[in-house]
């Protein structure tokens, strides 16, 4: 069927597909709660290097391994590497212990921070309603935490990491296959680290039953596959049309959290993110807008 689509509608098809794979991954992780949030990180990090190392071992890839050994490349792999690690760990002790609707918040912000980033590190140029935008979003930041009692630091560690995940993938160059195979090897160390110790987690870990190894080594799997449609996906889109379908992603885990999960959510806090849902209005007319002056907008990437 895919054969007789154009390319702007196979386009939309894969970048859904990706966005709502990474939606649903809650539910995933929750399937998994029979091991400690780390022991699924170190999973996740060590199957998804056997995965893509099979994938690209398989085609004859090689590519993938310079992204680490190259002088100009190597820092900005190992720091995806880590800084990826570090959001995965958070997303999935998240969404494993309640806090759902935080991790979508994180995603719903994560676009702006990458504008930030990009703002402070790659001296890119804000447009007023990208300046808007961020400041609707800071405003709704600050009233959850208002509303909440609690400072929301769930969803900015979340936006935070992924934003620099961003920005060091933007400077390594690779494809969205050979980086994560560069990076998951980079990080290769923490996973095994995260299996091995502490010896009770280990001990425990050798109790799983095959079926619970095979769920768990399947993280490798879901990792790449998403990202695999999402590069296809982005190749055949315009900047602007991406940027509004990756909210797929957070606005799924929004109402698993309502509904699917249980979690609290108390009506005032739609104060507080109908700041950041106008935000990413903003933010997304903002993207039209420079794709028809001919502009780039910082890079839009989504994984979790």
């Amino acid at each position: 069927m895919l054969f007789f689509m154009n390319s702007s509608t196979k386009g939309v098809l894969f970048a859904v597909f990706a966005y709502a794979l990474w939606g649903i991954l809650p539910v995933y992780w929750h399937i998994l709660d029979f091991a400690g949030p780390l022991q699924i990180l170190g999973c996740r990090i060590n199957f998804a290097l056997g995965f893509t190392a099979l994938v690209l071992g398989i085609t004859g890839n090689r590519t993938w391994l310079r992204l680490i050994t190259g002088k100009e490349t190597r820092f900005y792999t190992i720091g995806a590497g880590l800084v990826i690690s570090f959001n995965w760990g958070l997303y999935i002790w998240a969404v494993n212990t309640g806090h759902t609707i935080d991790a979508s918040l994180g995603y719903y912000i994560n676009p702006l921070v990458a504008i930030f980033l990009g703002l402070v590190f790659l001296k890119e140029k804000l447009s007023v309603l990208q300046w808007s935008a961020f400041g609707m979003a800071f405003v709704g930041v600050i009233l959850l935490a208002f509303f909440s009692g609690i400072f929301p630091w769930i969803a900015l560690l979340l936006a935070a990491s992924f934003g620099l995940y961003g920005l060091f993938k933007k400077k390594n160059g690779g494809g969205a296959l050979e980086s994560l195979g560069a990076e998951t090897l980079a990080a290769f160390p923490i996973g095994l680290a995260l299996l091995l110790f502490p010896p009770s987690e280990f001990s425990k870990a050798l109790s799983f039953s095959p079926f619970q190894w095979v769920l768990l080594a399947s993280a490798g799997i879901v990792t790449a596959i998403p990202l695999l449609t999402f590069a296809r996906g982005a190749k055949l889109l315009p900047l602007s049309t991406v940027g509004f379908l990756q909210f797929i992603n957070p606005t799924i885990l929004f109402f698993l959290g309502i509904f699917a999960f249980g979690e609290s959510f108390p009506l005032k806090n739609l104060w507080a993110f109908g700041f950041i849902w106008a935000a990413v209005i903003l933010y997304c007319v903002s993207l039209w807008t420079k794709r028809n002056g001919r502009e780039e907008a910082p890079g839009v990437r989504a994984d979790s």
